[in-house]
């Protein structure tokens, strides 16, 4: 039993003297952050003066070191920063004894003074999110998150300016920027947006519709129809022509000259130089009017644009001659 009590004894001596070091330093290094925080908050330094006094009191917690934290946040403008630090600073004084707020009276007398003065010049804000607003959207202000009671209730802030965002699971953060001034209260919904909708690839480009097809003209119709009857005439001419020359040969067979102006012909003869008289002018006619015909058609061709076409007009003829004379048969299609 005394064995134990002695081990006891020297295991918290032990103990006490490994943690010295670690807290002799601490306490080293806040003293450190206080001198320079207070030195930077009496020459007017102030965003340099208030986060070492801070960290000072972080690291080794006093209510004079508190209390010159709040003057510093009180001079800095960060008058509802300054208020929460005042009130930290007469609870822990309230948790004293009595000798030890008698050290602090006029510590607390300057703080219950400065709280009354500046809690009615905090600014108040409400953040809200919208209807509607996808469930596990994440609000922060200035870096600090809100949850849902948070939101919808007014809040203190310090004045100037403040940056909230919002993002829903999934969805891309929207950011309010914002001022306040003191004594102001202020609503805000916060913007949620979604994501952006994935734009369409843009369309490739078409190319013209082709013009519908007109078909040929009705002076290209005729220009077709007359060089074939054209062609059809140089060919009766041709056959006719032939057949003329032939009949006349019959008739020079069968037919002798009585005199100069009269000749005998046997009955061959005078058929034959009947069909010889009629086939040539068959002959005369047809090439007269082929020439004709071809030669307005091709002029006609070479003057008039041709409109585009699926497919032009066709034409066809048919000869017919016999033993009284010839002609020609014309079908076309267009």
């Amino acid at each position: 039993m005394r064995f134990s009590w002695f081990r006891s004894i020297c295991l918290g001596v032990l103990g006490v003297a490994v943690a010295a070091p670690a807290s002799a330093q601490a306490l080293a290094v806040a003293e450190s952050h206080f001198d320079r925080g207070r030195a930077d908050m009496l020459a007017g330094r102030y965003e340099t003066g208030c986060p070492a006094l801070a960290e000072s009191q972080r690291l080794d917690p006093r209510p004079g070191r508190l209390f010159t934290l709040a003057e510093c946040e009180a001079k800095w403008g960060r008058i509802a920063t300054a208020v929460a630090r005042y009130n930290d600073y007469l609870a822990m004084v309230d948790r004293m004894s009595e000798a030890e707020r008698v050290k602090q009276s006029a510590r607390h007398k300057i703080a219950l003074g400065q709280r009354s003065a500046l809690a009615p010049l905090v600014p108040q804000l409400t953040l809200s999110l919208p209807p509607g607003a996808p469930a596990g959207t994440r609000v922060q202000c200035d870096g600090m998150t809100l949850e849902q009671p948070s939101l919808g209730v007014a809040l203190p802030v310090d004045p100037g300016e403040h940056v909230v965002t919002a993002q829903a699971p999934g969805w891309p953060v929207t950011e309010t920027r914002f001022t306040i001034d003191r004594s102001e209260s202020k609503a805000i919904v916060i913007e949620v947006k979604p994501p952006a909708a994935a734009k369409p690839p843009p369309a490739e480009p078409r190319a013209p519709a082709p013009a519908p097809d007109q078909g040929p003209s009705g002076l290209r119709v005729v220009t077709y129809v007359a060089g074939g009857l054209g062609v059809a005439g140089l060919i009766v001419g041709s056959v006719t022509g032939w057949m003329a020359l032939d009949a006349s040969g019959v008739a020079a067979e069968n037919c002798r000259d009585v005199s100069p102006d009269r000749a005998r012909c046997k009955p061959d003869g005078l058929d034959a130089g009947n069909r010889a008289k009629t086939l040539g002018l068959v002959s005369t006619v047809g090439f007269g009017a082929g020439v004709a015909l071809a030669g307005a058609s091709a002029l006609v061709f070479l003057l008039e644009p041709s409109p585009r076409r699926q497919r032009a007009p066709e034409v066809s003829w048919e000869l017919t001659a016999g033993q009284a004379g010839g002609g020609v048969l014309v079908r076309g299609r267009w």
